[in-house]
């Protein structure tokens, strides 16, 4: 059995899938078949007698889990899989993980997890002065470079960044106090838990055998941390990934975390896929050109296993106007000559392209379909069904209350729900305690007595359907809708339809949840939906336009890339990391299947103005216009980093200048500014 499993395998594939124990990095390049090995890995393991619940697979998308999960058991015979592997996100492992052992940190296990929207309401109502998406982004780095608030405080030296880490600190107290968990709480509790328990870390470890996780590339300091938690008691690690598609840096993923693996984990075998499957060899030639020019690599070479293919085309246009003309002309005769829409993709480095796109395919009548447009669940009509479900499954839910008191309109207004909230703060109290346990008068008092009559009802109806959804979940559902006619409160909106359609999207859903989960409750589908991921409602037959971000892991029969403009493609300027635009330049040129196209303008419409443009260098660097070779050194550090230091402790980099074959840096280490190599220091 376990020999049939390989035959379909090349003998890079082959020798990865066979690896058992000890350290395995599975360099994969674009197109290389990494899904089939690491899914054959796990059937190979189970296959061989090895026990289905020893082995942990961790992925980044709920999509990557289901698609390996399908996969791995057709392989297999049912019987050899009885009670199946943990094959899971990162995220929905912490969320399992929390869910048994969240009470070491003195915490109940009915917490809730809040999502982006939810944290900027949060830090919103603690702080109204500094930008919102600032202070998210802040505490998100501190937390999964592992700092606490007290170390954010002392690291801080402008009075910006020390207000920032005072908000960190009223922000943790917040959710520790209502029970909350963010969503790198669900990675950086389970860490903290794991590094301050050793034997429950080695029980943990014992348990989980073999672990494997995909995408390794993307992992940040504390996922690397973590793993090496989980890696206690055995070294059985396989990681699958490409440095050359490390292209989330932005979002804290640390390219060193697989570009030093070997020196991580002692004995590593490294396994190279290079052999490609998608593309033709002429595209992957111009791949393989652009990727040359990066350092910071471990060093692999796309062998394709097509075609030579067609050239690449490159466009030149004054201006995006022509652009899409030219694009709008092209794909309409594809699609004339057969071509289905769904083979066909146009990708842009900055969303803000997309505009004229879509103006002149509505021009021209084409379908298409924007990915990665505002998500189901980030709707508000939606959020304030989830904030309803929220206080249905932990009422002491302050931050959902106030979401919702108040929809459908009931005539409670902001200077009524600050009252409340006083004196929440006041007593110690939640809202809803308060409503339910004090009398008519009392909360009169508070809030005037039509107020109170209002309220009254509010707890009524929610403790009716608290009885109503212990007893049977699908009549709760038809009884909320009765209850509060939340969607026919959308009735005479301008875009109350669109908003209604959403509506019943959730309910379907729900319902569907229900009846495919019967022995799970309300609490469970909100945690699940709490972990939707980016990608996951990926579907249609249109056109499809979408940022080089959103396209990673999808193949295109035809593709088009726009903006091969400095400032457009790459991104330049101050803090930018040109060896990771070089990445997503590698990313965008290997979706292609078949036919690719490249356009540059000479000037954009943009932000209210037009600029005047200058062509990328990339198109040069990939060999698609004349031009020499440049290889660029590359310091992986930039403004605002911060930095460790073995003499002066933890800094900020304020600039980073050339400095022969390394890097200078000025780094303000508490008020004091040095400036320092940049192999002298480590990123915190």
């Amino acid at each position: 059995m376990s020999e049939n499993l390989l035959t379909s395998l090349n003998e890079s594939q082959r020798i990865a899938a066979q690896h058992i124990d000890g350290p395995l990095l599975i360099l994969a390049g674009a197109g290389s078949g990494k899904t089939k090995t690491i899914t054959t890995r796990l059937a190979y393991l189970i296959s061989i007698g090895i026990d289905p619940r020893s082995i942990l697979t961790l992925t980044f998308t709920n999509k990557a889990a289901s698609e390996m999960r399908e996969r791995a058991f057709n392989m297999l015979d049912s019987s050899m899989i009885n009670t199946p592997p943990l094959l899971c996100t990162f995220h929905k492992f912490g969320l399992l993980f929390l869910k048994f052992h969240i009470s070491e940190l003195g915490r109940k296990n009915n917490f809730i997890i809040i999502d982006t929207d939810d944290k900027k309401r949060v830090l919103k109502s603690l702080d109204k002065d500094i930008t919102t998406s600032l202070l998210v982004s802040e505490i998100s780095k501190y937390k999964n470079s592992l700092m606490t608030p007290s170390e954010a405080k002392s690291a801080a030296q402008l009075k910006l960044y020390q207000q920032i880490a005072e908000i960190y600190e009223q922000y943790e107290e917040y959710l520790e106090k209502n029970n909350l968990v963010d969503f790198d709480d669900l990675l950086l509790l389970p860490y903290k838990i794991l590094k301050n328990n050793e034997n429950l870390a080695k029980e943990i470890s014992q348990k989980y055998q073999y672990i494997m996780v995909d995408e390794y590339q993307d992992t940040n300091e504390l996922q690397y941390r973590l793993l090496r938690l989980l890696c206690s008691d055995h070294n059985n690690l396989c990681v699958v990934g490409d440095d050359d598609q490390s292209i989330y840096g932005w979002r804290g993923a640390t390219i060193k975390n697989i570009l030093n693996f070997s020196e991580h984990f002692e004995n590593t075998i490294v396994v190279k896929l290079e052999e490609n499957y998608r593309s033709t060899d002429t595209i992957l030639n111009h791949a393989n050109q652009l990727i040359e020019h990066n350092r910071d690599r471990l060093g692999k070479k796309l062998i394709g296993t097509r075609v030579k293919g067609d050239s690449i085309k490159v466009y030149e246009s004054q201006d995006e106007n022509e652009e899409t003309r030219k694009i709008v002309e092209d794909i309409r005769k594809l699609i004339d000559s057969g071509e289905n829409p769904k083979n066909i993709a146009i990708l842009f480095r900055v969303n803000a392209l997309s505009r004229s796109l879509e103006e002149g395919f509505n021009k021209a009548g084409l379908h298409y379909k924007l990915v990665g447009g505002m998500k189901f669940y980030e709707r508000s009509e939606i959020k304030d069904l989830i904030a309803y479900f929220r206080i249905l499954t932990n009422s002491n839910d302050n931050f959902s209350v106030k979401r919702i008191i108040n929809k459908p309109k009931r005539g409670i207004g902001k200077t009524t729900i600050d009252k409340l909230e006083a004196k929440s703060i006041e007593t110690g109290k939640s809202i809803f305690d308060l409503i339910q346990n004090l009398d008519s008068d009392e909360i009169s008092a508070i809030v005037g007595k039509k107020n109170s009559r209002t309220l009254k009802v509010f707890e009524a109806s929610i403790l009716d359907l608290k009885e109503l959804l212990s007893e049977s979940k699908m009549k709760f559902l038809d009884s909320f809708e009765e209850t509060f006619d939340y969607r026919a409160s959308y009735d005479n909106l301008p875009d109350g339809f669109e908003r209604q359609a959403n509506i019943d999207e959730f309910y379907g859903y729900i319902r569907d949840y229900f009846i495919q989960n019967p022995h799970l409750d309300l609490k469970d589908f909100l945690n699940e939906i709490a972990l939707e991921s980016e990608n996951d409602d990926y579907s249609g037959e249109a056109v499809s336009m979408m940022s080089i971000h959103a396209s990673k892991g999808l193949e295109f029969k035809k593709l088009f890339i726009i903006g091969f403009e400095e400032g457009f493609f790459p991104i330049t300027g101050d803090g930018c990391d040109l060896e990771e635009e070089r990445r997503l330049g590698y990313v965008a040129l290997t979706r292609a299947m078949d036919n690719l196209t490249l356009s540059f303008v000479h000037s954009r419409f943009y932000k209210g103005k037009r600029t005047s443009l200058v062509k990328s260098r990339f198109l040069s660097e990939c060999g698609l216009i004349k031009g020499s070779l440049t290889i660029e050194k590359q310091s992986g550090f930039k403004k605002g980093d911060l930095v460790q230091h073995k003499i002066f402790g933890m800094g900020r980099v304020e600039k980073a200048t050339n400095a022969g074959k390394d890097y200078k840096l000025t780094i303000n280490f508490g008020g004091t500014k040095r400036d320092i190599l940049s192999s002298f220091v480590e990123k915190a």
